[in-house]
């Protein structure tokens, strides 16, 4: 069973995440990517699909022309945890190289 997290975790975990930002309906967190066009929003949402499956972790998104809307949260935990955390690190890593 996956934890979610409690608030000490979240004081402490949640101000690592550049650009992330708490969705309290949910309980996960959010971001917007914004890229140059189509092609390059569409090459990154092939990126964290791979690494998404990988994580067996799934976002929740968008896509609308250049820009990407995703929203991370874990059904098992009814809510944020620590597998939203690394999945948004590992997401982020990818948008450097996508807008590189």
């Amino acid at each position: 069973m996956v934890k979610r997290l409690g608030e000490a975790e979240r004081a402490e975990l949640l101000p690592t995440l550049g650009g992330w930002e708490h969705e309290p309906k949910r309980d996960g967190i959010t971001k917007r990517f914004v890229f140059a066009d189509f092609v390059a929003a569409f090459g990154f949402m092939t990126r964290v699909a791979l690494l998404a499956e990988k994580a067996d972790h799934h976002p929740e998104w968008s896509n609308v022309w250049n820009r990407v809307d995703i929203l991370l949260t874990t059904h098992d935990a009814d809510g944020l945890s620590m597998r939203d955390i690394e999945l948004a690190r590992a997401i982020d890593k990818a948008a450097e190289g996508a807008r590189a």
